[in-house]
């Protein structure tokens, strides 16, 4: 009778990963570096231009490679010491290896070939970019992912390109109240052993911890979004996070019984404190709910804010549209100069706060409606509109509105963008229906980033 084979049990050891000597050209929309090695183009994140590095070679498809920084062999002169250690390992800041002034032309360049695209376009000279006079700690909104690995637990963000959660606990970015709550928050889940959500197996508790902090008071709104409707633990988290750290004083519960990677959920319940933070941009006042979104750079914010308000040149015989309004910031600032503005916002929690926040700064000249810009915008008069501010996600405007928005003849728009592709593109089409672009103003809004928010001024032609 023939033996059995012997199993062996232990587990096979991966093959390494093969290695390459590379050398960087340039870096792309997203700030990794990329060259052509074997044929292919190879993504190294965390290498910049004309540096030689080591990587391994981490994924191999037909078009495209992606390597792994192993060791910078000959460094960039625009490289520097990272501010904070876990750079490597998160990547979420793919900047953060270069000098600040060259963090600010690589910025510059990407708007200019992002206009190059356009022929009518092409010829525009951007401002020079607004620096931040804080590069560091200027993050007032996180939202950090929760995981458990071999008993420990992790709250920060995910791993470029991956669902991996990497622990923080003292991101650079981060407004030094958040990186104190996550801390908190992350001891006291240990200590209560708190079952953290495992996308996997789709069960446990806690998801996703999301703060928002009011630089201008010093206090915080934490939610804690969980997979199911909780009392007792999150009612003890929520009691324990407030006695250690007295600045936070509202406290929700998010449900989010979906499966996807959505951070939020449809309900929202208070568990503690007060229910909405007070926030303060320059002079105005504004009510921040939970699910509400608000810029995270406050003083960039202000800066944005004031020039708008300069470029529409409103008085109160003026009337004026602010397209996807958000909790009103804008809106409210043009209140101060017009008789009449308008704000439209699709998110129904946060036109309450944008309504409230009208209130609140006395400005009964400002009016908020709940819905698709792309339906609401056509209930407007053509002429009826001195002035348009347009403030669309970082996919542009929809092109109905864009044809709505030109449709309403207003002498001038004013567009705040986060996305210098989708708008070039939409500038593209507002020159197409009778618009001029008279001035750009980048503003560099998340230093260590590539993100770079634009505001544009456009005029009729008349």
């Amino acid at each position: 009778m023939a033996k059995r084979p012997i199993r062996n049990n232990r587990p096979s050891r991966r093959k390494p990963l093969p290695t390459a000597e590379v050398t960087i050209s340039q870096l792309n929309d997203e700030g990794v570096g990329i060259c052509i090695h074997e044929g292919k183009e190879l993504m190294v994140a965390g290498a910049l231009a004309g540096e030689k590095v080591l990587v391994a070679i981490e994924y191999s498809g037909q078009r495209r490679s992606i390597g792994q920084l192993r060791r910078v062999l000959e460094k960039s002169p625009l490289r520097r010491t990272a501010p904070c250690k876990l750079a490597d390992r998160c990547q979420s800041c793919a900047l953060i290896h270069m000098n600040y002034g060259a963090q600010l032309r690589y910025k510059q360049a990407r708007l200019k070939q992002a206009l190059a695209g356009y022929t009518a376009l092409k010829d525009l000279q951007p401002l020079p970019i607004w620096d931040a006079e804080h590069p560091l700690g200027y993050r007032t909104n996180a939202k950090l992912a929760l995981s458990k690995e071999r008993g420990q637990v992790h709250i920060g963000l995910y791993r470029r390109g991956t669902h991996q959660v990497v622990d923080i606990e003292d991101c650079p970015l981060h407004h030094p109240l958040i990186n104190r709550i996550m801390r908190v928050v992350k001891d006291e889940i240990q200590r209560q052993k708190i079952y953290i959500y495992d996308p996997q197996t789709q069960r446990g508790l806690l998801r996703y911890l999301l703060v928002k902090v009011s630089p201008q008071t010093g206090k915080a709104m934490v939610t804690l979004v969980a997979a199911e409707r909780n009392y007792r633990e999150i009612t003890h988290l929520a009691k324990w996070l407030v006695s250690k750290v007295p600045e936070v004083i509202s406290v929700h519960q998010n449900i989010n019984g979906s499966t996807g990677n959505v951070v939020m959920g449809r309900e929202t319940i208070r568990v503690l404190g007060v229910p909405d933070l007070i926030d303060q941009v320059g002079d105005i006042r504004l009510r921040i709910s939970p699910s509400s979104f608000f810029q995270v750079n406050h003083e960039q914010a202000s800066r944005i804010y004031d020039l708008v308000r300069s470029w529409t040149h409103l008085d109160r015989t003026h009337t004026a549209l602010d397209l996807y309004c958000g909790i009103g910031g804008i809106a409210l600032q043009l209140a101060k100069d017009a008789g009449d503005v308008t704000g439209i916002e699709v998110v129904e929690e946060a036109v309450r706060n944008a309504c409230e926040n009208a209130r609140m700064n006395h400005l009964s000249n400002c009016h908020f409606r709940a819905g698709d810009s792309a339906e609401l915008i056509h209930d407007l008069a053509p002429g009826s509109i001195d002035a348009a501010v347009v403030n669309p996600p970082r996919s542009g405007c929809q092109a109905e509105v864009i044809e709505a928005l030109a449709g309403l003849a207003p002498a001038t728009i004013i567009y705040v963008s986060c996305n210098p592709t989708t708008l070039a593109r939409d500038l593209d089409l507002l020159q197409a229906k009778g618009y001029t672009v008279t001035d750009l103003q980048p503003v560099d809004m998340f230093p260590q980033t590539v993100h770079l928010e634009t505001v544009v001024r456009l005029r009729r032609n008349v």
